[in-house]
């Protein structure tokens, strides 16, 4: 997706350690244009999978996951990080290791909003090691759901979690995949 390379290229600073950060427009300030564009992407990408439900993770996946849901008609559900006084029963719960804030969480989903024959598409904004693709999909599996599909904003090529995802047998989609950081410069696959 050119647009979002661009935006990567203008606006996304490297740090240490392999992270690409993009609070600019994507995980503190939103850039809605942009967030529509590539909820339009994974829906062309995903149209014909029979997609029932869209999942995420709170909070940088909801904006593009949001735009695709309402692009094909179908509800979107995010696993939160916290459990709020009125989920505290009947979930689904996981744990999942993130590599840029370098801590696990526990993940949960409200088993009300997700049934046995759903088909689900999960959108991420990172794909670095795939430990949150799979603890989705883990959730997605616990609720006798079916992974449809796993669409990813940002994919670092260069990390593990392609071939992670692609081992247990998901079809993986991403929108700009980094083949490296190296030097401080964003170089695309």
């Amino acid at each position: 997706m050119e647009l979002l390379k661009e935006k990567i290229r203008q606006e996304g600073i490297v740090l240490e350690g392999g992270v690409l950060k993009v609070d600019t427009f994507l995980n503190h300030q939103v850039d809605a244009g942009l967030m529509m564009a590539m909820g339009q992407a994974f829906a062309e990408l995903f149209g014909e999978a029979g997609v029932t439900k869209i999942m995420t993770v709170e909070s940088s996946g909801i904006a593009p996951a949001v735009m695709a849901a309402y692009l094909m008609s179908i509800p979107m559900v995010f696993a939160r990080k916290r459990k709020s006084l009125t989920m505290q029963s009947d979930l689904y719960s996981e744990k999942i290791y993130s590599y840029t804030k370098q801590e696990e969480s526990e993940v949960t989903v409200s088993k009300k909003f997700l049934e046995q024959g759903d088909r689900v598409l999960i959108i991420d904004d990172f794909l670095a090691n795939g430990e949150a693709a799979l603890g989705m999909a883990r959730i997605a599996e616990h609720a006798g759901a079916e992974v449809a599909g796993i669409g990813i904003v940002i994919e670092k090529s260069f990390q593990a979690g392609r071939g992670k995802l692609i081992e247990h047998g998901y079809r993986v989609e991403s929108l700009a995949r980094i083949a490296s950081l190296d030097g401080g410069v964003v170089t695309f696959v």
